[in-house]
């Protein structure tokens, strides 16, 4: 099965990307998986130039210095194939405007209101081109982007119907279970690259001091008494699923070791160190080589163009353009 997964350049990459999908996407690369730099998305959002190429340059080598083997899987620069922007024209004009106007999460976003870039409106179809320019079989999702899968199948059948067969019509895939990463100051949302709780998130890149200094100040509770709850014990929780993620074992099991905050704390602190210490060393051995991370990143990227090219021409013949 073909399987795509993208990530978008914007933000720090932290613990929760790592141990809730990067870590599970370096597992997975033997099988036939694409997994793209999906710059153009990230042209919603105010962002410089600059920062968008350092961005993505950056996003690059963090997923080479976590394991992805560009010899493996098929590691690309989303705006480096021509075909998504152009598969992206030819879509807009199969899908309707109500159906992008009900989407989540355009309206949580701000929906209509003055000032927003239109390509916050149409990015779903952007996503779809993503999906189906690979013959693309499986998507891992959460239930975030459930909805706009569901928007890329309909495109799909829609288009295979009016055009004749052209699109392999994906599935969703339940994503191997990855660790469940919280803020850590606030337990009861998840860590995020979009949120501003500097002191709540552990960036892959932070030195240990810093992970020790964010780890020791993690919101727990009074009575230090160490048990997996989540219901009642949501900031202790949080650090024993960490813990539980970095040795591959389970909460409950690393909760029986410790009897007072403090130990566990230091602990894990010293364990996320380690842990990241190989990666942060491999990133910054990429980033001092400018050309060697391009020429990583143009192997996948010329793969992904050889798979894209046959698709966008069977979907443009179809559509009735000129060749």
């Amino acid at each position: 099965m073909r399987v795509l997964s993208g990530i978008k350049p914007s933000g720090s990459i932290h613990l929760g990307n790592y141990l809730g999908a990067l870590r599970i996407w370096v597992t997975e690369q033997h099988r036939d998986t694409f997994y793209g730099v999906v710059d153009l998305h990230a042209l919603t959002l105010p962002i410089e130039p600059e920062e968008l190429r350092t961005q993505t340059l950056s996003t690059a080598a963090t997923l080479l210095a976590a394991g992805i083997d560009p010899q493996r899987a098929t590691l690309f620069v989303q705006s480096w194939i021509p075909y998504h922007a152009q598969l992206t024209w030819l879509l807009e004009c199969v899908v309707s405007f109500g159906e992008l106007k009900r989407m989540t999460q355009f309206k949580e976003k701000g929906g209509e209101q003055a000032g927003h870039r239109a390509g916050l409106f149409t990015y779903p179809v952007l996503m779809a081109s993503d999906i189906l320019l690979y013959d693309t079989e499986g998507v891992p999702v959460g239930e975030d982007q459930r909805q706009h899968l569901e928007l890329t199948r309909v495109i799909a059948e829609r288009f295979n119907t009016r055009y004749g067969p052209t699109f392999v019509v994906p599935e969703a895939i339940v994503p191997t279970a990855g660790a469940r990463v919280m803020d850590l100051q606030d337990p009861t949302k998840k860590m995020s690259k979009s949120e501003l709780s500097v002191q709540g998130t552990i960036s892959l890149f932070d030195s240990p001091s810093e992970i020790e200094k964010k780890i020791k100040r993690a919101v727990t509770d009074t009575d230090n008494d160490v048990r997996y709850d989540r219901k009642n014990k949501a900031g202790i929780s949080n650090l024993l699923d960490i813990f539980a993620a970095v040795e591959a074992t389970t909460p409950q099991l690393i909760a029986e070791r410790y009897s007072r905050y403090g130990d566990l704390k230091s602990d894990l602190a010293a364990a996320l160190v380690s842990t990241l210490a190989p990666i942060q060393q491999r990133y910054d051995e990429l980033m001092a080589d400018p050309g060697e991370l391009h020429q990583q990143m143009m192997i996948g990227s010329q793969r992904a163009n050889e798979v894209a090219a046959p698709v966008f021409e069977r979907a443009s013949r179809a559509i009735g353009l000129l060749h």
